[in-house]
């Protein structure tokens, strides 16, 4: 039992890092914050399809918590302690922990290609409403006109012109991973 939980706390780290670095050479990069990234979130989404949910979610938290510390420059974009929060909980915290989520559907649908693909459009969608959310109320200063469906369109345009092509990345991504690794793995996540 001691092994597993080493063997699970190392793969973790381990995965939790290579997002990291991945989140880190983005191809497209945007002024204020969000960019695609090349499998940046597949290691986070892979660790909830291994290991669980629960699993998943702490190890998305943790990568919040990592990209929250990269970031922390665009909290010189905005003012305020509510801008701040609504900052760090939309487009942090919740955003990247909810990746963990993305294996929840794991034996649902009887066939991981299509368990993959739900839960990764899941958790990028809600990922994108999270940087939506944030985009209508801290970042509406940066639109062209003052109404709310000027703020609306900036917020769903900067966010989806990134996420849509993450999103696409990821699923490309995991779905590699569930052809060439995924069959590999025993019931605790460890090569056969």
């Amino acid at each position: 039992m001691k092994n597993n939980k080493t063997y699970r706390l190392v793969v973790t780290a381990m995965l939790i890092a290579i997002a990291t670095v991945l989140n880190e050479f983005a191809v497209v990069q945007l002024p204020y914050g969000g960019g695609v990234t090349i499998f940046s979130q597949v290691p986070i989404i892979a660790l909830g399809y291994i290991f669980g949910p629960a699993w998943g979610l702490l190890s998305g938290f943790v990568m919040s918590l990592l990209q929250f510390l990269f970031g922390l420059s665009n909290l010189s974009y905005v003012k305020g302690f509510s801008s701040y929060l609504i900052l760090i909980l939309f487009d942090y915290l919740l955003a990247y922990t909810a990746l963990g989520l993305g294996g929840i559907f794991k034996g649902k649908f009887k066939n991981g290609y299509i368990d993959l693909t739900i839960g990764t459009i899941l958790v990028c969608a809600f990922r994108l409403l999270c940087h939506f959310i944030s985009g209508i109320t801290i970042w509406g200063d940066y639109t062209n006109g003052n109404s709310l469906g000027a703020v609306f369109a900036y917020s769903i345009t900067y966010n989806a012109g990134y996420m849509i092509p993450e999103t696409i990345i990821t699923i490309i991504g995991i779905l590699a991973l569930n052809k060439f690794l995924f069959p590999r793995l025993d019931n605790n996540g460890v090569l056969k």
